[in-house]
């Protein structure tokens, strides 16, 4: 882990699995990087539909408070979230957000925006809109350089039910390329489509 605290949030809304994400990536934290991890889920009273986030605080050392105070990293799927949980969020922050179904962001915020077609590119290159919470995490990983790729992959693995390895270790390997080549774009927006996505799976297979 290249800092000492970081903390991170991913919202959408009931169903679209990125609790998992979060859990995931606090598996993973604790599990292979020798850190202390929590995650703490919300959920409001409509369970699917509803807005869902899950804050995951990391440290290399200690844990002083579980909740997030300052997110350096935001990844959203859902308006209705957006319009809840986006805020305390550091100016050198990472927001990710799928605005096919997010389009009304702020003209002119401070973090570096990513725009990616998340929800359709789950759906068409795994086959499963389920997958997205997967390509999220991993996206996490080729952005922030967090966690090791070889780490998130195995945390992948540890938590996909069986007989899904194999897609969810392709997902997660997508989502690192996604992130890598949002953390190698200098612009301040970037923008993602399943294009790019096709392009780095043939990359990949090759």
């Amino acid at each position: 882990m290249k800092c000492d605290h970081y903390e991170a949030r991913f919202a959408g809304v009931g169903g679209q699995g990125v609790i998992l994400a979060g859990k995931i990536l606090a598996y993973g934290m604790v599990s292979f990087e020798d850190c202390k991890a929590i995650e703490t889920p919300t959920y409001t009273a409509q369970v699917r539909g509803g807005a869902t986030k899950v804050d995951v605080v990391i440290d290399k050392y200690h844990i002083e408070y579980p909740r997030s105070e300052w997110l350096d990293f935001f990844l959203c799927l859902h308006q209705k979230s957006f319009n809840i949980y986006f805020k305390e969020l550091k100016d050198d922050a990472i927001v990710v957000v799928d605005p096919n179904l997010t389009p009304n962001i702020p003209d002119n915020i401070p973090q570096k925006l990513v725009l990616v077609d998340l929800i359709d590119i789950a759906k068409q290159e795994m086959g499963k809109t389920l997958y997205a919470a997967v390509i999220a995490v991993g996206m996490f990983t080729g952005l922030t350089k967090i966690i090791k790729e070889s780490n998130i992959q195995k945390a992948v693995l540890d938590n996909a039910p069986k007989g899904t390895e194999i897609n969810n270790l392709k997902a997660v390997k997508l989502g690192i390329e996604l992130g890598k080549k949002a953390f190698a774009c200098k612009e301040k927006v970037v923008r993602l489509t399943l294009e790019d996505a096709k392009m780095l799976n043939n990359e990949d297979q090759a």
